[in-house]
């Protein structure tokens, strides 16, 4: 089961409790890592993440390059530091992408009548028979490779799931007691749709969105892993994977930090999406 499924089940009071030092340490780390993005590049980097130095290359870690040094010379550490910015860029991107179209057609599902629920059911129908990350990998052959064609591609193949998820909350949160006493009490379908319906079918946005981000990273690294996202010698957390794959044996650090980052991303903002999901559920 996905994590965008068990989400929703968690707004919907099902999720199991999580303790709530584990959403509070996520939320710290969830921005720590926004300031790291944000602020601290420049304050953060010891050196420049292009810069190559051919004679100090495959150094270890040391006091001089605290996370060793590539196969040109780059300083690694900075080229995390600087891959933190890159990376939420693309997966907060992508994030908002698919929101917006899984917005448009869950809304189009969920308010617009049978028919329309019928047609965007079919088209979600014929999205998820392809995979999330195999839909990305068309969406990037038709398109071309890239940092910007690696976003929307996310963005676009993670739309079906939001969609999904907005459009059972609609019909749920539609058919709901308080929905039908506002129009038994003479609301109007506007005034019931915007201070009732709306309200209560998009509360679990900010759940979806924090739970998207980590998810989005781990797919767009994987795109530039695979040389169809960012490219060479971008500070990009899967490029640098990518590139440091061949020397996994001599130079553990050119994959293990990146890889780090990207894990401690999806670590940090799962376990802040189900203790909001969580939260939101028990105030229900």
């Amino acid at each position: 089961m996905s994590d965008l499924e068990l989400s929703n089940r968690a707004v919907r009071g099902r999720a199991l409790p999580r303790p709530p030092r584990a959403g509070t340490v996520a939320a710290l780390a969830f921005v720590a890592f926004l300031a790291v993005a944000t602020v601290a590049p420049w304050l953060l980097q010891t050196a420049d993440p292009l810069a190559i130095a051919p004679r100090e290359a495959f150094e270890p870690p040391s006091a001089a390059h605290w996370f060793g040094t590539d196969e040109s010379g780059r300083d690694v550490y900075s080229r995390v530091i600087e891959g933190t910015a890159t990376s939420l860029l693309i997966g907060v991107s992508a994030t908002a992408i698919g929101l917006a179209l899984g917005l448009l057609l869950g809304g189009l599902a969920g308010l617009g009548g049978r028919v329309l629920d019928f047609v965007v059911g079919r088209v979600n129908e014929v999205l998820f028979a392809f995979p999330g990350i195999l839909l990305a990998l068309l969406i990037i052959v038709l398109w071309g490779p890239g940092p910007v064609t690696a976003t929307i591609a996310v963005g676009l193949s993670t739309a079906p799931g939001y969609a999904r998820i907005i459009r059972g909350e609609l019909v749920t949160v539609r058919s709901s007691g308080y929905v039908e006493a506002a129009r038994v009490l003479g609301h109007g379908r506007a005034r019931v749709l915007a201070r009732h319906i709306l309200p209560n079918a998009l509360a679990p946005m900010v759940v979806l969105a924090t739970l998207g981000i980590g998810q989005a990273v781990v797919w767009a690294s994987a795109l530039s892993y695979l040389g169809l996202g960012a490219q060479p010698p971008a500070p990009e957390w899967g490029a640098m994977l990518s590139a440091g794959r061949t020397y996994i044996t001599t130079a553990w650090w050119l994959t293990v930090f990146p890889g780090l980052m990207i894990v401690l991303t999806t670590i940090t903002t799962t376990v802040l999406g189900r203790a909001l999901a969580a939260r939101d559920g028990a105030r229900r």
